[in-house]
């Protein structure tokens, strides 16, 4: 049922039979589907430069994280069980029975605080309470992602009709409401656009600094602008780079990593349904490993997504693998997407379908069941050691 309440229960069968593997056929053709998964993504880390000594006997990064979409969804205001959606019991249950120990959450800031500088909806306050209640239960680390694009009601952040002021406020109540609990991590603003990078580091800054008046515990998460793609880190094109401009991040608490995002497709965009520059996507996990370590800082992969065809499916392989790879200075990842109201065509969609698992789960399995690092997990601490 939902965690939320107000909707019936979402029955998911969790038995995966190998007979009924995406690859057709039996148990060899699934042995030769991973086999060939796993060519391609060494390949591609080889052209990558992303390599490491033994795949198989190599640690992961400390969060491995799923998005599960919903409550970002429909018009505004919008009614809950009609327009959007917090993930279910048995979603939440169904990603933590495959290793899954993190979750971006994505919802929108309108809905939580219907006005700038007002109080919070107790209804939708209710429901994001709840939803992570379950999840921290379940040992699962949450990510708070408001999903606004640095935007509210489609005004930008820093405009006359939403100062940046109204951002700090946001972000300090919300850190009121869940301020007490390190293992919520706080992810400042979902891919913002259309704004410099000096603009939006004097609005992250502001927040991070009205969030560290409130609390100290909990991670922050901080993108770019541009969509914060890590592909485009070092393009000056948007109002500075991010790699010049948002290495002046400033944390009173020193409890912080930026967020990157990357997809495999023409214009890394994830709107389409390919994976054609998958080798520069995952070449491109390197050049940000690079210069979070020139910057002695951490980074986290807060979007990547594929299709279901076989040679995507290995590009998020790879993609793993340069993470885990880079695990002293990359604390994780999480695809998009999985939520319990993607329809199943939905090409990027990692929700069960008819109980059946999607086939990019095979993209994961192997990072899923990697070793925890062996030095002290980055989160909820402080001291990130590597």
């Amino acid at each position: 049922m939902s965690i939320a309440g107000c909707l019936k229960p979402f029955p998911m069968r969790l038995r995966v039979n190998c007979a009924m593997h995406p690859c057709g056929g039996g148990r060899q053709e699934g042995r030769d589907y991973m086999n060939d998964v796993w060519r391609t993504a060494l390949l591609a880390l080889f052209m990558a430069g992303q390599l490491v000594d033994s795949v198989s006997a190599a640690e992961g990064t400390c969060l491995r994280g799923v998005n599960l979409a919903g409550a970002e969804f429909g018009p505004l205001p919008g009614t809950f069980g009609k327009d959007y959606i917090y993930p279910s019991v048995e979603t939440v249950d169904y990603f933590a029975s495959k290793g899954f120990n993190t979750v971006r959450l994505p919802f929108l800031w309108e809905r939580l605080q219907p006005s700038l500088f007002g109080d919070f909806a107790p209804d939708e306050v209710k429901r994001l309470h709840e939803t992570v209640l379950y999840m921290r239960n379940k040992g699962i680390s949450v990510i708070l992602d408001p999903h606004n694009y640095a935007r509210y009601q489609g005004q930008l952040i820093g405009s006359p009709d939403v100062p940046s002021g109204a951002f700090v406020d946001f972000w300090q109540r919300l850190a009121q409401e869940f301020g007490q609990d390190p293992g919520v991590i706080f992810a400042l603003m979902n891919e913002p656009h259309d704004i410099s990078a000096v603009s939006w580091l004097g609005i992250a800054n502001e927040a991070i600094a009205g969030i560290r008046t409130v609390s100290t515990r909990n991670l922050v998460m901080v993108p770019g602008t541009a969509w914060t793609g890590a592909h485009s880190w070092s393009a000056d094109w948007y109002g500075g780079s991010n790699a010049s401009v948002m290495a002046g991040v400033r944390d009173p608490a020193n409890h912080f990593a930026y967020e990157f995002h990357q997809y495999f497709d023409e214009d890394f965009s994830g709107k389409k349904d390919s994976c054609l520059r998958s080798e520069e996507a995952v070449a491109s996990i390197g050049k940000i490993a690079n210069w979070l370590r020139a910057n002695r800082a951490k980074g986290f992969l807060g979007e990547f997504g594929v299709t279901g065809d076989r040679s995507c499916i290995a590009a998020a392989a790879a993609m793993t693998e340069a993470v885990d790879a880079n695990r002293d200075v990359m604390i994780g990842w999480a695809y998009w997407a999985g939520g319990d109201w993607w329809p199943k065509e939905e090409a990027l969609n990692i929700q069960p379908v008819d109980g059946m698992d999607r086939p990019q789960l095979a993209g994961l399995s192997a990072a899923l069941a990697r070793p925890m690092p062996s030095s002290k997990c980055n989160i909820p601490d402080r001291s990130f050691g590597g």
